[in-house]
């Protein structure tokens, strides 16, 4: 297989690269962080004029025709510059609900406000007793004319509080587990019966809780089938898995660079740390984790292109477990080699650790995903 990127993903590369390293320094991203929402618009106005809201999108729709592996090499560079703006909820998750199961309609509604940043997403999903199960659902969606209402309460909407738009998981029919009965529901954040519980995330990020008591939307709010819409949300959802894999990847890759900055700088007793063997072997074990995190990466990224979901399933839970393990090893001896300032919110590096954690526990922690491989058979 040949991983070397084309000339046009080389220069999407240098443009998203070339764009964050001049706008997202830690002190620019410390002031990003106290806006409403928590999140720069002038940022996401910005990814918008470089075209990179539009990567994924067809050409017929306004978009770029992208792939799988435009989308992990800006994920990557989101990871590097701990960007928190909305890109994977609006553009990856609720984008990909569109492109993949959007009709004509619901694709003119939406899609040409995600692509020039006048309008952000946020995927309602998890619930208090669904875990990681994606069709655990007890919010119910039941039909009224040709309407739907919809009650229940979705927990740690990401991008919930600026969100003009929310997608939500609901019940039709059937039992609390039941694998039918499950539909996709666009549903405007401001509708009447919506409520939203605000709050920031460990790692800079702020969600929402929201309750949804009888609210109502119209026919055109459904995406796909109402009734059998659990094979399109594992789809989207291992599509979030991989880009989350990438993002993970450039937060590691910058961790390493970070802490071998410090080990080449940092004196004790009149003595470059760096200079010590043992120092040097566990950066090296940073290395090695980096790099198998990264192969992994690109695994789950060809993954996403399979049509068989078994495959995909497969493929996508290796890679979320490696790299959790990556991730957990980097974040800690990124830690210990910075010492005590590692642990101080004024040091970079403790930063990176936080959402390395988050992103393992998001959409299915490594017990979890090991078990999906385990019970899947031997890797394909």
């Amino acid at each position: 297989m040949d991983f070397e990127l084309s000339e046009e993903q080389r220069l999407l590369k240098e443009s998203v690269d070339g764009l964050l390293a001049n706008t997202y320094d830690f002190e620019q991203r410390k002031r990003y962080i106290k806006e409403n929402g928590g999140w720069s618009k002038l940022i996401w106005q910005k990814l918008a004029g470089q075209g990179l809201l539009g990567v994924p999108f067809a050409e017929s729709d306004g978009g770029f025709g992208a792939g799988a592996v435009e989308t992990m090499i800006i994920m990557e560079a989101i990871g590097r510059a701990l960007v928190l703006e909305p890109y994977l909820p609006t553009v990856v998750i609720c984008g990909g609900f569109l492109r993949h199961g959007g009709s004509v309609a619901q694709k003119v509604a939406h899609l040409p406000s995600i692509i020039d940043g006048s309008r952000t997403l946020a995927f309602a999903q998890l619930e208090k007793s669904s875990r990681y199960d994606l069709y655990d659902i007890t919010t119910s969606a039941k039909k009224r004319g040709k309407g739907w209402v919809i009650d229940g309460e979705k927990l740690v909407v990401i991008n919930g509080q600026s969100a003009e738009t929310l997608v939500v998981t609901a019940r039709s029919r059937g039992a609390q587990r039941d694998k039918g009965g499950i539909g996709v529901f666009l549903v405007p954040a401001d509708a009447k019966g919506l409520t939203k519980k605000i709050y920031a995330t460990q790692d800079g990020l702020h969600a929402a809780d929201v309750t949804f008591t009888s609210v109502e939307v119209g026919a055109e709010a459904v995406v796909g089938d109402p009734e059998n819409a659990l094979s399109l949300i594992e789809r989207v959802v291992d599509e979030a898995r991989a880009a989350l894999c990438a993002e993970a990847v450039g937060a590691m890759d910058e961790s390493l660079k970070i802490t071998v900055e410090y080990l080449k700088t940092r004196k004790q007793f009149g003595v470059l740390i760096g200079s010590f063997q043992s120092l040097r072997h566990r950066a090296a074990d940073m290395f090695v984790a980096l790099e198998q995190a990264r192969s992994m990466s690109m695994l789950a990224t060809m993954a996403t292109n399979c049509d068989d979901a078994a495959d995909r399933l497969q493929l996508v839970a290796a890679a979320k477990v490696q790299i959790a393990r990556s991730g957990k090893l980097i974040g800690e001896e990124a830690i210990q080699l910075h010492g005590g300032i590692g642990m101080t919110m004024d040091a970079r590096i403790g930063h990176y650790f936080k959402r390395l954690t988050m992103v393992e526990r998001a959409f299915g922690d490594p017990g979890y995903h090991l078990r999906r491989v385990s019970e899947s058979g031997p890797l394909v």
